[in-house]
């Protein structure tokens, strides 16, 4: 079994990262989906085998990747932001990319809105934002993986 935090969108909300502090130390990956991918810059120092990110289209002239893949237990986790996905209009293009990569996941942010669907058999999650600090209007997703299931909670406001 496996543990997964995952965030988006802080927007240069640090102190929203630290306060997770905790949670990240005692969790098995740390995903950030871009638009403020550089907050992670002391927890990468902390953490570096076990955190993953992505740059969004906040992220100017960072060089961060556009995406990734990550294998966890059985399944197969597809991470973006989204924007190049056009996720604030559909998530249809985004499950078919996630497909086409054989995912069983994909994760995407950009929103600002946190959520959990279904489509094409792609599990699709959004975080939501943590822009602000969780429970002060800001959102992050814990994700336990055991074996080839995937139970995802939303915890915070689903969106600002």
């Amino acid at each position: 079994m496996k543990k997964i935090i995952i965030i988006s969108d802080t927007h240069g909300n640090a102190k929203g990262i630290s306060e997770l502090l905790p949670l990240i130390a005692e969790n098995d990956y740390l995903i950030h989906l871009g638009d403020g991918a550089g907050d992670l810059r002391e927890i990468r120092a902390l953490y570096p085998d076990k955190v993953y990110f992505c740059g969004g289209n906040c992220d100017f002239f960072s060089g961060y990747p556009d995406c990734g893949e990550l294998e966890i237990e059985k399944l197969k986790i597809f991470y973006c932001h989204g924007h190049r996905y056009d996720v604030k209009r559909e998530l249809f293009s985004l499950a078919l990319e996630a497909k086409r990569r054989d995912c069983d996941i994909a994760l995407y942010g950009h929103t600002h809105m946190a959520k959990i669907t279904e489509m094409e058999g792609v599990m699709l999650i959004n975080p939501g934002s943590l822009r602000y600090s969780c429970g002060k209007g800001g959102s992050y997703c814990y994700l336990v993986i055991n074996g080839d299931k995937a139970t995802p909670v939303i915890v915070g406001d689903t969106y600002f």
